[in-house]
């Protein structure tokens, strides 16, 4: 027998009408649950993911720029991607040692971010000595060392940079996010094609919830995944959800003048960030005026490249004075906007609702450390890898933003 013809199909009914865990949402989020509680022998419910739209084409998941760093300003977030980039080096031995899993291929150009003041350039030296102290690769560089490093910079005004060459770059984000739907199916988790439209609260429990196509599932406990839409999984529960869709542009470019090195992911100090991208390069960055926006709105709002990128990076790096986009895309954030970071763990008054939601652009370089720590609150009833409870929907409750700096 083949391993696809072992996998559960995908279907619009349910096989049951109970379930101990209703994962709303199938992106890359609610996969990781998905594997991490089927490939945990300590975990033996039954788990159905209900996923609105099968193909992901406007999912968040799908229009990432799938990369991973250490470069962050607190302990949760850097031991995060930490764990990220050691499920990305040994993938096919997290996933059994099949000889079908192939490897993840992971590009070390790096992350570079400079600062043109004395404010950033402590909180970077700040968030390094952290990033180092957990075993991080990064380093602060001066001026001088990244001219020699880098020297197609214009470092007019940089006083500093905060670099990384070690786990910080692009990786193959699509073959882990199929692979852990693959192998969760053939572990027996169900995936239904299908989408909740009602969570049925009574008390301090989440008893069902409804979908689409009429049928009532009984639930022992309910995970939002739902992405950008999360906020309206909770609102079904009787919850407030501080997570709203923006937009975020990408464009890929040619250069006439190709650097003669990798570019690391440059975060310039107008927001504007750059790297390469194969034989190409690829930059982004928010819109000056970044309202909420639908859901279905992926249309580009005014001409952010010539207005805000373009000038950007042709500044820092004048080689690319003469370039020509390629391709572009928009994007959605699921963004928190009480302080940008995820929000993860138990509500605190009804503990078999759990909210994985708010990523704020950095959800799929987090998404093992995050799968993973859910899967143990489900299966032991705390944290017993990465103490997540910092993440936790307290602090959205008492108004007390949890602040990383280091948002991109």
């Amino acid at each position: 027998m083949t391993e696809a013809s072992r996998l559960r199909p995908i279907v619009p009914e349910p096989l049951r009408s109970s379930y101990d865990v209703v994962i709303i949402g199938g992106a890359v989020m609610g996969s990781s649950v998905a594997w991490f509680l089927s490939a945990n022998p300590d975990s033996d419910g039954s788990v159905l993911v209900v996923e609105r739209d099968g193909s992901y084409d406007f999912s968040s998941t799908s229009r990432t720029n799938s990369c991973i760093r250490q470069q962050f300003s607190t302990e949760v977030n850097i031991r995060a991607s930490l764990f990220g980039a050691e499920f990305i080096r040994n993938f096919q031995s997290y996933m059994g040692d099949d000889p079908e899993v192939p490897e993840i291929f992971l590009d070390d150009f790096g992350y570079m971010y400079l600062a043109d003041d004395t404010a950033f350039e402590s909180a970077l030296r700040d968030s390094q000595a952290l990033q180092e102290s957990l075993g991080a690769g990064t380093k602060i560089m001066t001026p001088a060392e990244i001219a020699e490093a880098y020297p197609f910079y214009n470092l007019d005004g940089i006083v500093c940079g905060s670099h990384g060459l070690i786990d910080e770059g692009y990786f193959d984000s699509g073959t882990m996010f199929d692979w852990w739907r693959r192998k969760s199916r053939q572990n027996g988790v169900e995936y239904l094609a299908n989408e909740v439209v009602a969570v049925t609260r009574e008390s301090d429990r989440i008893t069902t919830v409804t979908l689409a196509t009429d049928e009532t599932i009984n639930a022992g406990i309910v995970v939002n995944a739902a992405g950008p839409r999360s906020v309206e999984i909770a609102h079904m529960a009787g919850f407030e959800l501080p997570v709203e869709p923006r937009r975020r542009y990408t464009y890929i470019f040619d250069a006439a003048e190709p650097l003669d090195r990798r570019l690391p992911l440059t975060i310039d100090t107008t927001g504007v960030t750059c790297r390469t991208d194969g034989g190409f390069y690829m930059a982004g960055c928010p819109p000056d005026d970044d309202p909420p926006v639908g859901y279905d709105d992926f249309a580009f709002v005014g001409d952010v490249w010539e207005d805000k990128i373009w000038p950007s990076i042709a500044n820092r790096i004048p080689a690319f004075e003469r370039v020509k986009v390629i391709n572009k895309w928009v994007g959605h954030y699921a963004y928190n906007t009480l302080d940008h970071n995820a929000i993860i763990g138990p509500h605190h008054e009804v503990d078999n609702f759990i909210f994985l939601n708010g990523f704020s652009g950095h959800g799929m370089q987090q998404s093992p450390a995050m799968g993973r720590g859910v899967s143990e609150w489900i299966t032991y009833g705390e944290y017993r890898s990465i103490d997540l409870t910092r993440l936790g929907y307290h602090r959205i409750i008492a108004g007390e933003p949890f602040v990383e700096t280091a948002i991109i």
